[in-house]
C-alpha cells in the first residue's frame, strides 16, 4: 500500500505513535488510508453541508473496511464575490486548491482520495490535482441548490442580478427586489441553473471521476447521501483495483465531456476548466475542439439562464445517463471509456432514458441543431474566444456595430445602468485577463444589467475576461491574446466598429491590416503595483486560451 511509506516498519515507529494520537487503533492503522479533501465552510451556501457529506463518506470507507482522514481546502463563491476586487481571487485559487490537494497527498501518501467539492473553482480545482497525483480518486459533490418561487414562477439566482437592472428601468420596484431577493435562494446547493459549478459537476460524472447522477441529484436529498456512502465505499474498490485517474482520464473523456457540455448548454467556463483538467492529465485539449463537437451535438436542454429549466428538472428528467443516453442514439458518445464505477460509460448508461420529453429533447427535435457553445476567432481573438450561443437571441447572433471601449468591469457597469450604452453598440471591456485583471473575474454584473435594462437583443458585450454561468445574451469573452499580452483587444478604440458572426465562428476588428500593425507597434502596456498571490499569479499564468494554466 501507498501509505505503507509512512506507517510500515520498525522505522515508523516515531509515526504511528504520531497517529495513535489521533486516536487511531493499530488495526486502522493496518488498513487503506483515504484522504479526503473537503472544502467544507461557512461561507458559501453551496458548502455549508459538505462536513455532513463528508461524515457519510467516511461511513462508506469504514464499511468497506478502510480508515478515512480528512482535510480541508478553501473555497470561494463566486456570486458572493462578484462584482468587487474579491472576484480577483476566484479563478486563482483554482490552481492553490490543486496545489494544497497535491501538498497533502504526497506529504501524506493516501492510497485513494476522495474529493468533496460544490462550487465553481472548487470542482476543477479538485480535478486537477486527481489528475496530477494520478492515486485512485473519487468526487461526490454537495449537488444542486432548489430553484426558489417567486409569485408561482421559479427563479434562480440569475434573477437576483437581472432585477438589478429592471429596478433602473422601473419593471421591478425595489420592494420587489427585497422579496426575489430573500427567496431566489432557498437553501443550500450550488445556485440552481446549469452555471459554471453545475455545469463543472454534471462533467466529473461524464468524465468518469464521480458516480452517476453526481450532478443533478438535489443538494437537500437523502439520495445525496447514500450517493456520498456509496463514493467512499467505491473508492476502497478503486483502490484494490488499482484504478487510477489516468486510465479515466482519456481523450475519449474529455470528447464526451464536451459533447454532454454542448447538449445542455453549459458555461463558457467549461471551455476554460476542461482544459485546465486535461493539461494536468497530459493532453491539449485546444478550442477548436469545442466547435468540432459543437458543430455535430445538437443542444438538448434548455437550461437557466438560456432557459426555464433547473437541475431538479433535469434529474427529475433522468439525469445526465438520460442525457448521454440520448446522445448514443446518434453514436455521439464514447461507450468504451472507463469510469470510477469501475464499469465503461456503455454499462453505465444501458437502459437509461429520458423521462420528460422537454427537459430532455429527443434527438430529432432538439432546441439547436448544434451545441451550446462555440468558439469565435477572427482578427480581434487570434488565438480564441468563447461564447454561449445557446443563451444569445437569435437577432444578435450576427452583428456589426461601433465599439464603446472601458477599461474595467465597475466603468462598464456605471455606463450601464446610467443607460449610456447606446442601441446596437458593443460594450469592449479590457484589461480583466487572467493576467491583466489579474485573476480572470467574471462579470455577471454587467451581462444581467444589460439584459435587466432590456438591451441584450441590442447590444454585444465582448471582454478579454469571462462571464459566469449565469450569463446570457451575446456576451463573448476570453478572448485571447488579452490586453495585457498586447493582444488586438488592447488597441480597439472608441467608434471602430466590429462584426460578430456567431454562425460562421468569427470576431474582427474592422480596422485594416496596416493600421491594426501600426497600433500594435505604439501599445504598451499597462503597469499595476500588485503584491502577495496576485503577483505571483499575475506572473505564472497563461491566457484564457490555454486554460489560463500556469506556465512554468
Amino acid at each position: 500500500m501507498r501509505s505503507d511509506r509512512m506507517k510500515k516498519g520498525l522505522e515508523r515507529a516515531p509515526h504511528r505513535s504520531l497517529f495513535k494520537a489521533l486516536g487511531l487503533t493499530d488495526e486502522e492503522m493496518k488498513r487503506p488510508m483515504i484522504g479526503i479533501a473537503n472544502s467544507a465552510n461557512e461561507v458559501i451556501p453551496g458548502h455549508l453541508h459538505l462536513h455532513q457529506l463528508g461524515e457519510a463518506v467516511k461511513a462508506g470507507i469504514r464499511m468497506a473496511g478502510g480508515t478515512p482522514l480528512e482535510f480541508n481546502t478553501i473555497g470561494i463563491c463566486d456570486g458572493i464575490i462578484m462584482g468587487h476586487e474579491g472576484m480577483k481571487y476566484s479563478l486563482s485559487s483554482r490552481e492553490l486548491i490543486a496545489d494544497s490537494i497535491e501538498s497533502m497527498a504526497m506529504a501524506y501518501p493516501f492510497d485513494g482520495l476522495v474529493l468533496i467539492p460544490n462550487c465553481d473553482k472548487i470542482i476543477p480545482g479538485m480535478m486537477m490535482a486527481a489528475a496530477r497525483l494520478d492515486i485512485p480518486a473519487i468526487l461526490i459533490s454537495g449537488g444542486p441548490m432548489l430553484a426558489g418561487q417567486f409569485h408561482g414562477k421559479e427563479i434562480d439566482l440569475a434573477t437576483v442580478f437581472e432585477s438589478v437592472g429592471k429596478v433602473k428601468t422601473g419593471e421591478v420596484s425595489e420592494e420587489e427586489l427585497r422579496q426575489i431577493e430573500g427567496c431566489a435562494c432557498p437553501g443550500i446547493g450550488s445556485c440552481a441553473g446549469m452555471f459554471t459549478a453545475n455545469s463543472m459537476n454534471c462533467l466529473s460524472e461524464v468524465l468518469g471521476l464521480a458516480l452517476p447522477y453526481n450532478g443533478t441529484i438535489p443538494a437537500v436529498f437523502a439520495d445525496r447521501i447514500r450517493l456520498a456512502k456509496e463514493s467512499g465505499i467505491q473508492i476502497m474498490n478503486l483502490v484494490k483495483k488499482d484504478l487510477k485517474p489516468s486510465k479515466i482520464l482519456t481523450r475519449k473523456a474529455f470528447e464526451n465531456a464536451i459533447t454532454v457540455d454542448m447538449a445542455f448548454g453549459g458555461s463558457t467556463n467549461t471551455s476554460l476548466h476542461l482544459p485546465a483538467i486535461a493539461h494536468e492529465a497530459g493532453i491539449s485539449l485546444p478550442l477548436n475542439t469545442f466547435n468540432q463537437i459543437s458543430d455535430r451535438t445538437p443542444h438538448l436542454c434548455n437550461m437557466s439562464p438560456g432557459g426555464p429549466f433547473h437541475l431538479q428538472d433535469l434529474h427529475r428528467a433522468g439525469g445526465i445517463p438520460a442525457l448521454m443516453a440520448e446522445l448514443t442514439r446518434k453514436k455521439l458518445i464514447h461507450q468504451d471509456v472507463l469510469t470510477v464505477t469501475g464499469k465503461t460509460v456503455g454499462e453505465n448508461i444501458k437502459g437509461k432514458r429520458r423521462l420528460d420529453s422537454e427537459v430532455i429533447r429527443p434527438i430529432e427535435k432538439p432546441y439547436h441543431i448544434n451545441g451550446g457553445l462555440v468558439a469565435l476567432f477572427g482578427n480581434l481573438a487570434p488565438e480564441g474566444s468563447v461564447v454561449k450561443r445557446s443563451a444569445v437571441d437569435v437577432s444578435m447572433l450576427q452583428h456589426r456595430g461601433p465599439a464603446r471601449v472601458f477599461e474595467s468591469e465597475e466603468e462598464a457597469l456605471r455606463a450601464i445602468l446610467a443607460k449610456k450604452i447606446q442601441k446596437g453598440e458593443v460594450i469592449v471591456i479590457r484589461n480583466e485577463g487572467p493576467k491583466g485583471g489579474p485573476g480572470f473575474r467574471e462579470m455577471l454584473a454587467p451581462t444581467s444589467a444589460i439584459a435587466g435594462v432590456g438591451m441584450d437583443k441590442e447590444v454585444a458585450l465582448l471582454t478579454d475576461g469571462r462571464f459566469s454561468g449565469a450569463s446570457r445574451g451575446a456576451a463573448i469573452g476570453h478572448i485571447s491574446p488579452e490586453a495585457a499580452e498586447g493582444g488586438p483587444i488592447a488597441i480597439i478604440r472608441n467608434g471602430d466598429m466590429i462584426e460578430i458572426d456567431i454562425p460562421n465562428k468569427q470576431l474582427n476588428l474592422l480596422i485594416s491590416d496596416e493600421e491594426m500593425k501600426k497600433r500594435l507597434a505604439h501599445w504598451k502596456p499597462r503597469k499595476k503595483v500588485l503584491k502577495g498571490y496576485l503577483a505571483r499569479y499575475a506572473n505564472l499564468v497563461t491566457s484564457a486560451n490555454t486554460g489560463a494554466v500556469f506556465k512554468w
